[in-house]
């Protein structure tokens, strides 16, 4: 059967290099107890070695073409057919924890951890490769200019660490910027103490105007905001997890 053909409007950048796949299979080594779920697996370049951790890897592809290649090399391998950004993954997984790893399609990788918030309680651990600048974002701490909507929200329930980076040249077709492998394991955060509807809510609003300080881009969700408030004067790139917390438990409007 002929190689899958990669598919620009997928994403699809598929890695060549088994070293780099097994070193990012590594990632979610300390939780080989659990199972696991790879997200866009294309020919199985990654599955491969997370079949040596568990023979019961989960993975989820929407590229038939994909598909038909993995149901002949991966006669065992439980393929799910579908849109992982569509799926009830309580549902997918039985209601189980589950790690999550994969190659990300770099055009919804963003969307990707969105969905991994919806699940944080079910998912301890997420790990993966996509494009570099938007792993260094995920990790970014407080005051880099990278810091984002999503630093903000991933770090607030996960502990998130850039691992390595990967060049362009070990992919078929070569992406033309380099990839970052990141983890996230999940922290001892239960909750975060204020209203978590509004708590998003504080963190895109201010990000949305991230030129502007704290006390003028709030006013958008809070026109009574204090403009004394401590956080006041600074940019959203400069809180930490805690900072927009106190942020929002500011809020009375």
């Amino acid at each position: 059967m002929q190689k899958v053909k990669p598919k620009k409007a997928l994403g699809q950048h598929f890695l060549t290099d088994l070293n780099v796949a097994a070193r990012i299979a590594s990632t979610i080594d300390d939780f080989r107890e659990l199972p696991t779920l790879e997200v866009g697996p294309g020919m199985g370049v990654l599955t491969q070695f997370l079949l040596e951790k568990d023979p019961k890897v989960t993975v989820v592809e929407l590229d038939s073409e994909s598909v038909v290649w993995l149901r002949e090399h991966y006669t065992d391998l439980r393929i799910v057919e579908a849109d992982f950004l569509r799926l009830d993954l309580a549902e997918t997984m039985n209601g189980n924890p589950f790690t999550v790893i994969g190659n990300y399609p770099y055009n919804i990788s963003s969307q990707i951890f969105f969905k991994v918030l919806d699940y944080k309680d079910m998912i301890p651990c997420c790990a993966g490769m996509l494009q570099r600048e938007v792993a260094e974002r995920l990790a970014a701490p407080p005051g880099t200019k990278t810091r984002g909507i999503l630093s903000v929200l991933l770090q607030a329930w996960y502990d998130v660490s850039y691992l390595f980076t990967v060049s362009e040249h070990v992919f078929n077709p070569p992406p033309k910027v380099k990839s970052g492998v990141i983890r996230m394991v999940r922290n001892s955060r239960t909750e975060l103490g204020v209203n978590e509807a509004l708590f998003k809510s504080v963190v895109k609003t201010t990000f949305g105007q991230r030129r502007k300080t704290i006390r003028n881009s709030i006013r958008a969700i809070c026109p009574n905001f204090p403009a004394d408030h401590p956080l006041a004067g600074k940019r959203p790139e400069q809180l930490s997890v805690e900072d927009f917390i106190a942020l929002t438990a500011a809020i009375g409007c």
